[in-house]
Parts: C-alpha cells; structure tokens; sequence
C-alpha cells in the first residue's frame, strides 16, 4: 500500500491547482483541534458553492481560518 502524501496546514484549503492529485491535507486550527480530509473529496463537495464565490474565481482557492466549512461537518472526508 502506497504511503500517502500528506500536506499540514494551519487553515483549511482548496485549490483548483490540487484538483485531481488526490492530496491529503491535515489542518491544525487555533484552538489544536485537527481534522485530516481528502482535497479532492471536500472539493467535489463543496464545488457548486465554491463556483459562485468571487475569491475562487480570482485566486482559484479558499481558505478557512477556524474551522472546516459548515457544509463538509459530519462528512467522511477521507
């Protein structure tokens, strides 16, 4: 079984330049609290909502701070 690669982050992230590549990317908010999630999956997730924000369309990505979006808690993200 492959290892697989994974990514640590202190905020949580999607790019369109990692669409595709099946990254893994563990997130450390303020409070230390972790949540690991596949960026493919979270992406295919989130994406209607992600096409009509005017951040992902400028700067092809989104970030969250403190916390997973509201959309993907609860969700297996791995």
């Amino acid at each position: 079984m492959a290892k697989l690669n994974v990514v640590e982050s202190k905020r949580f992230v999607i790019r369109k330049s990692l669409v595709g590549k099946n990254q893994v990317i563990k997130f450390t908010n303020k409070k230390g609290e972790t949540v690991k999630y596949n960026h493919d999956v979270a992406y295919t997730l989130l994406k209607s909502n992600l096409e009509k924000l005017a951040c992902f369309a400028k700067y092809k990505s989104y970030t969250a701070t403190n916390n997973i979006p509201v959309a993907l808690r609860g969700k297996k993200l791995l």
